[in-house]
C-alpha cells in the first residue's frame, strides 16, 4: 500500500530544506518498515536546486543562492505553479532506476494529455517534452535518486509558473531547447491544483502500487548513495 501525503499547496507553499528534510524522514522510515511507500506533492517556495553533475557555467550568475542535492541531473528551479512530486517507494528486485524514470515521465505524459497536450519523450533527455514550431520544450522533468532500494526525489511538472527563472540557470544542462508550462500550452491557466487528483490517479494506474489512504497536509514538510539517474527534481 502506497500512502499519499500532500505536504503543502499554493498557498501554503513548502520551503525546499524543509521538504527535502521530509523526503529524508520518510525514506528512513520505508528503509526500515516503519511507514508504508510514500507518494509527497507539493509547491515549493523559489528555489534553485543543482544535482551532482551540475558545472559551475550552469549556476545562475547574480549570486542567486543554489541548493546542491543528492539526486541526479543538474541544475532546476522549483516553486510556485510547478507541483512536484516524490516517490519514496521501494523499487522491485532487481532494482531497474532507468524503469522508474520512464514511469513517471509516462505518468506525466498521460496527465497532460487529459488536458489536451501531446507530450512525448525525446531520445537521449529524462523528461517530459512538447514539440512547437520553435522546437522542443521541455514540461515535465525527472531527477531521483535510490539507497537501500527505496527512491528519493521525483518529478516536476510545470503548470502555471512562470518562465523567468529558468532564464537565469542553464535548466537541466540544456542549451539547444526550451521549458514551457500546461497554461501555456492549452491557453488557460491550470494550477497544481487542479492537475493533483490526475496526478495521484495516474501515479496508480499501472498496477504496480495499490492507493492507500491521502493524508493530511502538513505545515512542512542517510542512507549511502546507491543509485542516481535523471534531470532535475
Amino acid at each position: 500500500m502506497t500512502e499519499v501525503l500532500v505536504a503543502g499547496m499554493a498557498p501554503h507553499f513548502v520551503p525546499y530544506i524543509e521538504g527535502w528534510e521530509l523526503q529524508r524522514r520518510t525514506h528512513r522510515d520505508v528503509v526500515d518498515g516503519s511507514a508504508p511507500d510514500t507518494l509527497i506533492l507539493c509547491e515549493h517556495h523559489d528555489v534553485f536546486t543543482a544535482g551532482r553533475r551540475t558545472s559551475a557555467r550552469e549556476r545562475p550568475t547574480d549570486g542567486t543562492p543554489v541548493v546542491d542535492v543528492d539526486r541526479g541531473g543538474k541544475i532546476t528551479w522549483h516553486g510556485p505553479g510547478q507541483l512536484t512530486g516524490y516517490p519514496i517507494v521501494r523499487l522491485p528486485e532487481p532494482v531497474d532506476v532507468i524503469e522508474h524514470v520512464r514511469r513517471l515521465e509516462q505518468m506525466m505524459i498521460d496527465v497532460v494529455a487529459e488536458f489536451g497536450v501531446d507530450g512525448k519523450r525525446v531520445d537521449g533527455r529524462s523528461g517530459v517534452w512538447v514539440t512547437s514550431a520553435h522546437g522542443d520544450n521541455k514540461i515535465g522533468a525527472v531527477g531521483v535518486r535510490v539507497a537501500d532500494g527505496v527512491t528519493m526525489h521525483g518529478f516536476a511538472l510545470n503548470c502555471s509558473n512562470s518562465l523567468q527563472p529558468y532564464s537565469r540557470i542553464v535548466p537541466c544542462g540544456i542549451t539547444d531547447a526550451g521549458v514551457t508550462t500546461l497554461s501555456l500550452e492549452t491557453g488557460r491557466e491550470i494550477t497544481p491544483a487542479d492537475v493533483l487528483d490526475s496526478i495521484v490517479a495516474r501515479f496508480f494506474t499501472d498496477g504496480t502500487t495499490d492507493k492507500a489512504d491521502v493524508a493530511d497536509p502538513v505545515d512542512d514538510a542517510d542512507a549511502p548513495i546507491a543509485t542516481s539517474t535523471g534531470g532535475t527534481a
